[in-house]
């Protein structure tokens, strides 16, 4: 190889990191996959949009045009135990609390829903500037996903954005980011359509790891259900759970390092 060729490769491989010790090399993603530990009942006639747990209690989400509703759910039973539906013109997406409310986000109605936790009263609305996809919040922020690669850091009084951060891996920006759970620290996501959760540096963007959630729906669900979504923590038992669009189970779950 002449020279002119051998340096320019050089610095090609330089700029990959793949040469001299990696001068660019990328942050390392930790590869999981989920693990089952409990099986439980999910309302098979909800599509899920928003999971998360307060007080001990899980709350959904829940969209379709006609169907979208707020619920309080027994986590053992899956029975609902509190419902509130939604006008017809508004499609239910992510939701969360925050010092004892509820927020809940519409689709593409710019309208974010915030309802008193102990009652589930309206007790107002929010106007929302970007299409509401998931919503989880940091104990500070609401950190919100529109189904771009964006995460948007906002003021739970006004909405308004403190400040946001492009989600990418190794350099690449991801999109898709649906729904949201604030764990430890980090940022889980969904990616929507796909069988994948992210967990996301929230102060950079990075993701620092990918969960496999192939295989976890049984087989003879497949045809009757909708894609994952939906990402709850429960704190006081510092347990995962997931499930899906129409799913009809719910799981609590543990991450393998593959």
């Amino acid at each position: 190889m002449k020279g002119r060729q051998w340096a320019a490769l050089a610095m090609l491989l330089c700029g990959a990191g793949l040469l001299f010790g990696g001068v660019a090399e990328k942050p390392k993603v930790i590869e999981y996959k989920a693990k089952v530990d409990q099986v439980l009942h999910h309302d098979p006639s909800a599509y899920t949009q928003g999971l998360f747990f307060y007080g001990g209690v899980l709350y959904e989400s829940t969209g379709q045009y006609g169907e979208s509703s707020l619920r309080q759910v027994d986590l053992s039973s899956g029975r609902v135990l509190k419902h509130i539906s939604l006008d017809r013109q508004f499609f239910g997406e992510g939701a969360c609390e925050l010092n004892g409310l509820i927020y809940q986000l519409t689709w593409m109605e710019h309208v974010c829903f915030v309802y008193d936790a102990a009652s589930l009263t309206l007790v107002g609305q929010l106007y929302v500037p970007t299409e509401g996809w998931g919503l989880t919040t940091n104990g500070e922020d609401l950190i919100l996903s529109d189904g771009s690669s964006n995460l948007y850091f906002l003021d739970p009084t006004t909405f308004q954005e403190r400040r946001r951060v492009v989600v990418t891996r190794s350099g690449k920006a991801l999109p898709y980011l649906n729904e949201l759970e604030y764990i430890d620290g980090k940022v889980w996501a969904n990616v929507y359509g796909t069988n994948y959760l992210v967990i996301i540096d929230p102060k950079d963007g990075q993701i620092q790891a990918t969960v496999d959630c192939r295989n976890i729906l049984p087989a003879r669900y497949t045809e009757e259900v909708d894609v994952l979504n939906g990402i709850a923590y429960d704190p006081k038992v510092k347990a995962v759970y997931i499930t899906g669009k129409l799913w009809p189970q719910l799981y609590r779950i543990a991450l393998i390092e593959k």
